[in-house]
Parts: structure tokens; C-alpha cells; sequence
């Protein structure tokens, strides 16, 4: 059951930006499990991908297509991970490309291949082929609820979000679809993002944007410690606006508007942790650096115990103080290190805070939203990270997910 967490409602069509789903039979009887988007005749697109060194094919090939500057067309799979699959996997996305290349008449290149499902298995190109004539038929602007149902594998809820900025020449739009639940973990996770705006903007300074963006979003994240082979995000601008960034403050608005759609997408990939109970976030301040905060943050959404801990709302914040304590911080004053759980003070000084009661842990461990907060007392930096708790259940989907 997915943490605070409901599919949107809506999702606002992006001008310029047309999307079909359908289903090709890939894995999943009866629903819909191929995607394909067109970004526009003049899109520009950035893309971040996994840096798993058992890069999936479609990740290869994605990654090959876009340096190559044409890139339009995105071809999304459900299902089938394409990954672990050799010189034959590699085959599949290309052929894939082709095919969409010949419906649409422009070259392979322009096709962005991403898969995402089970490693190992063949990719069926056939059943992709016959379904592609469908979905170029079905392409419409107002299909980013669909598509999003589409990419989900083990996710329990639609993960969507939309926002509007103004800028100096003009409103634009954004909106996001995700897919993810378990195999999360930074660099990046099982995780796919598709996000789509009508702004005016290169590549090159797309593609910087994005980078801000997913720091603390996407690259914040873990379920379970384990980065998927097939990661991306993907931003898409068509441009239909006309609207650039023409001054420092409409790129402050625009980047702030990207990093929120980021970290809405990113957090509702958490909240659906599988088996999750719990949303977690790990805040660390007080260090030297970001990078010292980020490890530590790091090492406590990650420790197993905490985790199962959380699930069982047992206070058992020895588990936290262990965490930070192994986390690598080189000369850490423990006396000066302070950890809060939500409103409850559980550490100052380096030992239990003289005010803290068992009960008022209980309660603090028992809540549906935790926020453990973490300061080390040396020094101005701080970092985040997004996690949830590990239940019985994340064993029993994980466990039975090729059955």
C-alpha cells in the first residue's frame, strides 16, 4: 500500500508533445504496456541514464541515438527489461528503432529505445512491430495518464505531476510521468521518468538544468540499495511556446519548477516502495560538506535494521546512531552529534537526550511519515535523502516477481 500517496488527477498536455499507449502483449495480459512519444519536429532532449556497468540495451542504444543530436521519438516498454541480453539484446532495440523509424519516416536515430521488467529474457521486437501502427494512429496530446499506466511494473498508483511557471516571454508548461518501486537506489534506480515541457531551450543547457534537478530528486532516493540496470529520466522540451529563458530569473523559475516535478516524481517512487509502510526522509545538517552529508544520510536510509526497525515502529534508535556512527565521517565528535525522530529528541551530546522517553519514541516510530534529522555539529552543510521502511512484503514480491 503506497504511503500517502494517490494518482493526480489530471495531467495537463504539453503543447507540442503527443503520446500513445497500448497494449502489445509483451508481459501483461489485458492492460496497456507500450508507449510512444513524439517530442516534437524541433524538441530538444536531455537525458541522464544508470550508471550501472550492465547498462541495459535500450540504455546503450538510447544513450548512442541522443549524442547524435536527432533525437525525437521515444519508444517505451513495459515488461521486458531488455537487459542481460548480449549482442541479441542489443539487436532488439535497434530493430525496435527502425521500425518506428520507417512508420514515421525519419531515421533510427531520432528513436529514444527504454524498457524496463524482467533482466534476462529475449525481447519480443515482433509484438512491438505489429503494435507500433496503433500507437502512431493513437498519438494525442492529452495521453500522459495513459502512458503512465503503461511504463508501471510492480507500482501500485500512477505516478504524475504537472506545473506551470511564467516566464518573461510566456507561460510554459511542464508535466512528469515515473515508473519505480522497488530496485531504487541513487546512480541511478529501477526507475524510469518522462518529462515533458513547451520550452524554447538547447540541449546542452536542458541537459544542465536536469543535472541540478535530479541531485536531490532522483539521485536522493533508495528503496533498497540496488541500481537498476535500465534507469533514466529523460526531459523533453518542443519549443512550441516559444518561450526561452531569457533572463537569470526565468531560469531560476524554470529550474525551480523542473527540481519540484523531480522531487514530486522521485518521492512518489519511495512512497510506492515495495511492501512500504513508511516514508522516510533522513536529513543531515551540520556537516562540512554536502558530500559528508550525503554519505551519512546514505548509510541511515540504507541500514537494513533501520529500516525493518521503522516497519516494526520499534524505537530502537541505537540502529540510527550505529548507522551514523559507521558511516566513514572522519574525526566525528559524537559528543556533539544531536538526532531528532519527527518531534521527538532521541539523542543529544553524543548519548540518549535526558528528556527522551520510551513512549515518545514509540510514537514517533509508529507514524506513517518519519523525518529522522540528523546534526553533526561541524560544520554549515547539509543533504537529504528519501527512503522507506523494509516489511515483510518487499520479501514476498521480490521473491515471487519471475513466478
Amino acid at each position: 500500500m503506497a504511503v500517502g500517496l494517490i494518482a493526480p488527477e489530471v495531467l495537463h498536455p504539453v503543447p507540442g508533445i503527443r503520446l500513445a499507449a497500448t497494449a502489445a502483449g509483451i508481459r501483461y495480459a489485458g492492460r496497456d504496456d507500450l508507449v510512444l512519444i513524439d517530442a516534437g519536429p524541433e524538441a530538444t532532449i536531455a537525458a541522464l541514464y544508470t550508471t550501472n556497468a550492465f547498462r541495459a540495451a535500450p540504455v546503450v542504444v538510447a544513450a548512442e541515438h541522443q549524442a547524435r543530436g536527432h533525437a525525437r521519438w521515444l519508444l517505451i516498454n513495459a515488461g521486458n527489461a531488455n537487459a542481460g541480453t548480449g549482442e541479441p539484446g542489443l539487436a532488439a532495440a535497434r530493430a525496435s528503432c527502425e521500425a518506428v523509424a520507417g512508420l514515421t519516416g525519419t531515421v533510427a536515430d531520432a528513436v529514444l529505445p527504454f524498457s524496463t521488467g524482467v533482466i534476462g529474457e529475449p525481447l519480443p521486437v515482433e509484438w512491438i512491430v505489429a503494435a507500433l501502427p496503433v500507437l502512431y494512429a493513437g498519438l494525442a496530446p492529452n495521453t500522459w495518464m495513459q502512458a503512465g499506466r503503461a511504463i508501471m511494473t510492480t507500482d501500485t498508483v500512477l505516478k504524475g505531476c504537472s506545473r506551470r511557471v511564467s516566464l518573461s516571454q510566456g507561460e510554459v508548461t511542464l508535466t512528469g510521468i515515473a515508473k519505480g518501486s522497488g530496485m531504487i537506489h541513487p546512480d541511478m534506480a529501477t526507475m524510469l521518468a518522462f518529462i515533458g515541457t513547451d520550452l524554447a531551450i538547447d540541449a546542452a543547457e536542458l541537459e544542465g538544468l536536469l543535472r541540478v534537478a535530479n541531485r536531490d530528486s532522483f539521485n536522493a532516493i533508495t528503496v533498497d540499495g540496488d541500481t537498476s540496470t535500465n534507469d533514466a529520466v529523460v526531459v523533453m522540451a518542443s519549443g512550441a511556446s516559444g518561450a526561452g529563458l531569457a533572463t537569470p530569473a526565468d531560469r531560476e523559475a524554470f529550474l525551480a519548477a523542473l527540481a519540484a516535478v523531480c522531487l514530486e516524481l522521485a518521492q512518489a517512487i519511495v512512497r510506492d516502495g515495495e511492501g512500504a509502510t513508511k516514508f522516510v526522509t533522513v536529513e543531515v545538517t551540520g556537516a562540512r560538506e554536502r558530500e559528508e552529508a550525503a554519505l551519512v544520510a546514505e548509510t541511515v536510509a540504507l541500514s537494513p535494521l533501520v529500516k525493518t526497525a521503522l516497519f516494526a515502529s520499534d524505537p530502537n534508535w541505537g540502529r540510527i546512531l550505529a548507522a551514523v556512527g559507521r558511516a566513514g565521517v572522519p574525526d566525528l565528535a559524537i559528543e556533539r552529534v544531536a538526532i531528532h525522530v519527527n518531534d521527538v529528541e532521541i539523542v543529544r551530546d553524543g548519548g540518549r537526550a535526558p528528556a527522551y522517553a520510551e513512549a515518545d519514541g514509540q510514537r514517533a516510530f509508529g507514524a506513517d511519515e518519519i523525518h529522522v534529522r540528523i546534526d553533526l555539529g561541524r560544520g554549515p552543510a547539509g543533504a537529504r535523502k528519501y527512503t522507506c521502511d523494509f516489511s515483510h512484503e518487499y520479501v514476498r514480491i521480490n521473491a515471487e516477481y519471475r513466478s
